[in-house]
């Protein structure tokens, strides 16, 4: 990221292109925290890019000293008035690569940012280096290259290929669009250990396709269930693809 670039008009809807989908959360939300959940430490956590604080008020059911650093002030202000007043959540105005933080965590979530930034591997060596306590966990999400959705918009010709940004895309910041492969090599050069990889959620249709089905009693939880379940065994094949990294202690 750069000094230049403006984060409170990048998070806005584009025309035909929302930043955020109310499948993201009421679909990818909740099978995220679900994935999760096995690996999670006891302790603190640490929500590198929270947003609106949609996805940090799933994390208060698993941690209740939560630190968000996020870029967009007008986001942060979003935030404190949907989050509950009583939580112990603590706000960090600033850019990932001049944040301070006073300590290291046991669990870091950073899901659909990494892609936004100009430098990821210095972002993710911070994780590594600064940030993740020595026995934490980091849980690192990005966007799909090669989701059905995408590979089905190349063969329409919407697309040029699988790893493209899009117009939309390059408006609300994205920098890349990752794959598996991709991704661990950015995770595995930052010095961090992937000790897990996989994927959440098959998806053969675009968000806002998913927006307008959700509004009918086409989908239901059990056809929402073997999205999952069918992630599990098909991870590149999935909506977001998951790596869970412990620290890589030189």
């Amino acid at each position: 990221m750069t000094n230049q670039r403006n984060y409170n008009l990048e998070s806005k809807d584009t025309s035909g292109h929302q930043y955020v989908y109310r499948f993201d959360f009421d679909v990818m939300h909740p099978f995220m925290i679900r994935a999760f959940t096995p690996f999670f430490r006891p302790g603190t956590m640490l929500e590198l890019g929270s947003f609106q604080g949609h996805f940090t008020e799933r994390l208060l059911a698993v941690s209740d000293d939560i630190t968000c650093v996020e870029a967009s002030d007008a986001a942060i202000a979003l935030a404190k008035n949907r989050l509950p007043r009583a939580a112990n959540i603590h706000f960090v105005c600033a850019l990932f690569e001049n944040a301070t933080l006073p300590k290291r965590y046991d669990n870091i979530v950073m899901t659909h940012v990494l892609e936004h930034l100009d430098d990821p591997v210095a972002v993710l060596k911070r994780v590594n280096d600064e940030w993740l306590a020595d026995n934490g966990r980091f849980f690192l999400v990005c966007p799909n290259a090669n989701a059905p959705s995408r590979q089905i918009a190349v063969k329409m010709g919407i697309i040029t290929h699988n790893a493209a940004i899009t117009d939309a895309e390059a408006e609300h910041g994205h920098r890349a669009t990752y794959s598996l492969d991709t991704l661990e090599r950015d995770a595995v050069a930052a010095g961090l250990r992937v000790v897990h990889r996989s994927g959440i959620f098959f998806k053969a249709l675009a968000n806002f396709q998913w927006d307008r089905l959700m509004q009918t009693d086409i989908i239901s939880k059990e056809y929402l269930e073997g999205c999952y379940q069918l992630g599990q065994q098909y991870p590149d094949l999935c909506s977001s693809i998951f790596l869970m990294c412990e620290r890589r202690v030189k």
